[in-house]
């Protein structure tokens, strides 16, 4: 790994308390954050035919993403137009050739128009034209489906520039999910992302990662800014983040003998923790439940290829990184409880928490409104 400037925290403290405990700062993140940029709902992969949907919750709105008849991708929010019932559910269903409301069974298109509204007739002026679907700006990036509930949202391309073509090597368009678990965690999301973005704990909290990448073999490739990140290097020059230490899959098929020898963490605001390693890529997405509760869903993504190899097993990796969450997610949780005490006083960052310390300035920036 090529000599990186030292990391430099440049002397800030940790965010204040009601920065994770007030109600009035959730909502305006709701507002400002998951409501106006561009967020991870799933792996386009799951809706592999025409009428698969995926159901996606974010505070008070919810979307459902759908693949229609010309296996175009299209997203919605997910309300009837009649009297505003929920059509779908959180999670992956198969709608068939069109989703129909569960109340009073109007009917839309996999394209969102109206095409069945029984008893509707003779309302007058009533026209099935002028009540379809309402749109959510939906794009696919790297085989993730990425939402933006704005009405007039920054265009994904422009939004997601410096990671365009940033992960070709890896093909993460062709991975699949091979396992999936949720977990409940007591802390605000925030502590979840600040917790991801450092490994200054490492030693203590996780010395069996330690070994396999120990903490101060870290760079950082994109140091401000919405995307944060960058490599660490691997104890085993042939190794990967398993319990094991050794890979679990053929190394990812355009992966230089370089990059085969580190494993990349990258914070994508607001929603995705996204970690490369060799021959996997597993990533977090955040959904954020109350100002001290987040969901997080957790997938390890394999090639087809690897998957489908006589003798696979991926559960080397998906026992590692359980291990290691439930770590991190009872030190999140003892964080936010630790935070909640009116004698908490925020303390200064050690330069081995620089990318928190970014985080937070571009935290800031987007709740400041000076990214509008």
């Amino acid at each position: 790994m090529p000599a990186t400037p030292p990391r430099d925290a440049r002397g800030h403290r940790a965010l204040s308390r009601r920065w994770y405990t007030s109600r009035d700062v959730f909502d305006l993140e709701m507002e400002r954050i998951f409501l106006g940029r561009w967020l991870y709902a799933g792996r386009s992969s799951d809706l592999d035919a025409p009428g698969r949907c995926l159901g996606h919750d974010v505070g008070s709105e919810s979307a459902i993403v759908v693949r229609d008849s010309d296996f175009g991708l299209r997203a919605f929010h997910n309300q009837c137009r009649h009297r505003g019932t929920r059509l779908c559910d959180a999670g992956l269903t198969d709608v068939g050739r069109a989703i129909r409301c569960p109340y009073h069974a109007w009917t839309y298109s996999l394209r969102g128009e109206l095409i069945g509204a029984p008893n509707m007739a003779d309302v007058t002026g009533f026209s099935r034209s002028e009540w379809p679907l309402h749109p959510v700006a939906v794009a696919e990036w790297e085989g993730c489906v990425m939402l933006n509930f704005a009405e007039a949202p920054v265009p994904f391309a422009e939004e997601f520039a410096p990671l365009l073509g940033k992960f070709g090597p890896w093909r993460l368009d062709e991975l699949r999910p091979v396992h999936e678990i949720g977990y409940d965690v007591g802390a605000n999301w925030k502590l979840v992302f600040q917790n991801y973005s450092e490994c200054y704990h490492c030693p203590t909290l996780h010395p069996h990662l330690d070994r396999l990448t120990p903490y101060r073999g870290a760079a950082n490739d994109l140091e401000e800014g919405p995307f944060l990140g960058g490599p660490m290097e691997l104890t085993r020059p042939d190794g990967s983040m398993t319990m094991s230490g050794a890979r679990c899959a053929p190394p990812l098929s355009d992966l230089t003998d370089a990059r085969a020898d580190l494993v990349y963490y990258y914070t994508v605001l607001p929603n995705l923790l996204l970690s490369l390693h060799p021959d996997y890529v597993m990533i977090h997405r955040l959904e954020p439940q109350d100002v001290d509760r987040t969901r997080v869903v957790c997938q390890w993504l394999f090639h087809p290829d690897a998957a489908a190899a006589p003798g696979f097993d991926p559960s080397d990796a998906i026992e590692f990184w359980n291990v290691t969450n439930l770590q991190d997610w009872e030190v999140s949780e003892r964080s936010q409880r630790g935070i909640s005490s009116r004698r908490y006083v925020p303390g200064p960052y050690s330069n081995l928490e620089s990318m928190i310390a970014a985080w937070d300035r571009e935290y800031l920036r987007i709740m400041n409104g000076d990214d509008a």
